[in-house]
C-alpha cells in the first residue's frame, strides 16, 4: 500500500486497523460515504448510529449520532478535511463545518481503500495529538470496535 494521501502514522500517537476483504472497493467507498449505509454498520452492536449527516468536501460536515442499548447518546460533530473520491476519507473532530474550531476534538481519522487483486485493501487510522489521548482510544477498545464495526461494513456491502 502507498500512503499517499495520509498522514504520517506515529505507533507512539496514532492507531490502525488495517484488513482485507474480497468485496471491490467502490462497496467499501459506498458504505463509508453514503449516509443511509454508513448508519447501517458504523457502530458495533449493540449500539447503533441513528443519524448521518455527511457532506463530501473539504470543510463539510461529518456528523453521526450514537445510541447506546441503555439509552446512551453522543452527538458527534466533525469536519471532512480531505476526499479522494473511490479511495481517501479524512476527517476531524477537533473542527465543525467549515473549518471551524470546537471544543473537546479527540482525533483525527484517515480510512485508505485501494483495489487489490482479490477486493480491497482498507487501512482506518485514528491520530491523536498525543500519547494520552491515544491510550485512552486503545484503552475505549479501538481495535475491537472498529474492528466489529469493519466486518459489519463488509456484510452489508456483500449485500449491494
Amino acid at each position: 500500500m502507498t500512503d499517499t494521501h495520509a498522514l504520517a502514522f506515529d505507533p507512539a500517537l496514532d492507531l490502525e486497523l488495517r484488513r482485507e476483504t474480497d468485496v471491490p472497493p467502490r462497496l467499501v467507498w459506498r458504505a463509508w460515504t453514503e449516509p443511509k449505509l454508513l448508519m447501517q454498520w458504523f457502530t458495533p452492536a449493540p449500539w447503533r448510529t441513528t443519524a448521518c449527516d455527511l457532506d463530501l468536501r473539504p470543510g463539510g460536515r461529518f456528523r453521526t449520532v450514537m445510541e447506546g442499548p441503555d439509552g446512551e447518546k453522543h452527538d458527534n460533530n466533525g469536519c471532512v478535511l480531505a476526499v479522494v473520491p473511490q479511495s481517501f476519507l479524512l476527517f476531524t473532530d477537533a473542527l465543525g463545518p467549515s473549518f471551524r474550531p470546537i471544543e473537546g476534538g479527540f482525533m483525527t481519522a484517515s480510512v485508505t481503500i485501494e483495489p487489490t487483486a482479490t477486493g480491497t485493501l482498507y487501512v482506518a487510522r485514528a491520530y491523536h495529538k498525543d500519547a494520552a489521548g491515544r491510550k485512552q482510544h486503545e484503552e475505549m477498545g479501538f481495535h475491537e470496535g472498529w474492528g466489529t464495526a469493519w466486518e459489519q461494513l463488509v456484510a452489508l456491502a456483500r449485500k449491494l
